[in-house]
């Protein structure tokens, strides 16, 4: 009889998917905080993260073989240790397409119909306009980089506003409603063609500060850099410098080097920039989704095949 040992919340319902998805299984749901750890060092399964995992769950007499990460991200992992053990791990990726390409939407928006201006005159009671014609999203080019789940659900949706889409990603395979798409090293030359830049690149090693300044010097300028993948792929100093020269017109960013974002920020005070406390893939449906990736990875665990669903490829760390 096997363990599986959950740290997400999940109601009763929930948890019975599981229990019928894997019969003769035993499942516990319990904070990290608060679980046993001889629960950890016999669990075979792991859904969600936690250190005390590192610290029980990999042990040298520990039953674990997979963990399921309930987040998209698995920079945090000791990847080193999990490989060693010849551990799987999947991650959620996914979960997140539909509210973040909303929220790209949205930043996207704020700037082009005036929005975040609007909202700050409406502070202050005051009826002002542009003062010019305002642009569309329609005909202008945006330029993806990180083309995964999320990339390929915002690509349709910003087909839908009538724009050119350019897309980023390491295989340089076509996706749907990518016009064209290049691997990272073509990097350069897309930047230089985009209306809108849109970071959705996980944090690897290879993505640590990849917008630098060379790279914002690559910008088209007046272009608008939207930031929903990892805050440590920005070299924020570069980006300051490019939003004072006029390079970057506007940047809408969800995710920072440092967060919370500390007040004293010289960002909270620039007018062209939005900021979001990380919140670009907060959804009231994240549990759902995220449980139905995790059953049918456990369908076919327990049927002895590969798992389908986002297993971490380690010599890439996502």
């Amino acid at each position: 009889m096997g363990k599986i040992v959950c740290f997400p919340s999940l109601s009763a319902e929930q948890q019975q998917r599981i229990l019928d998805a894997a019969p003769g299984y035993t499942l516990t749901v319990s904070k990290a905080k608060e679980i046993d750890p001889a629960e950890l060092t016999e669990a075979e399964i792991i859904v969600g993260w936690s250190p005390l995992v590192t610290e029980h769950a990999l042990k040298k007499d520990s039953l674990l073989k997979w963990v399921q990460v309930w987040s998209a991200g698995v920079d945090n992992l000791p990847f080193s240790d999990l490989e060693q053990k010849n551990i799987q791990v999947t991650s959620a990726n996914g979960v997140h397409a539909i509210p973040i390409t909303e929220i790209i939407v949205g930043m996207m928006l704020s700037h082009s119909r005036w929005l975040r201006q609007a909202m700050l005159h409406q502070q202050q009671a005051e009826w002002k306009n542009p003062g010019k014609p305002l642009p569309e999203l329609h005909g202008k080019t945006a330029v993806i980089v990180g083309v995964g789940e999320i990339g390929t659900e915002a690509a349709r949706i910003l087909k839908a506003f009538g724009m050119n889409v350019i897309g980023v990603r390491r295989s340089g395979k076509d996706v749907p409603n990518v016009d064209h798409m290049y691997d990272m090293s073509g990097l350069h030359e897309a930047l230089g063609k985009g209306d809108y830049i849109i970071n959705i690149l996980p944090l690897t090693d290879e993505t640590h500060h990849l917008y630098d300044q060379t790279a914002f010097e690559h910008f088209k300028p007046g272009s608008c850099f939207v930031n929903v993948g990892r805050g440590p792929s920005v070299d924020t100093e570069a980006l300051i410098h490019a939003l004072n020269s006029g390079q970057v017109a506007y940047a809408a960013l969800d995710v920072f080097e440092e967060e919370p974002l500390p007040a004293e920020h010289p960002l909270w005070k620039k007018d062209n920039v939005l900021i979001t406390p990380h919140i670009a893939g907060s959804t009231e449906q994240y549990t759902d989704r995220a449980l139905d990736i995790f059953v049918k990875n456990l369908e076919a665990y327990l049927a002895g095949k590969t798992l389908p669903l986002n297993l971490v490829d380690y010599s890439h760390k996502y």
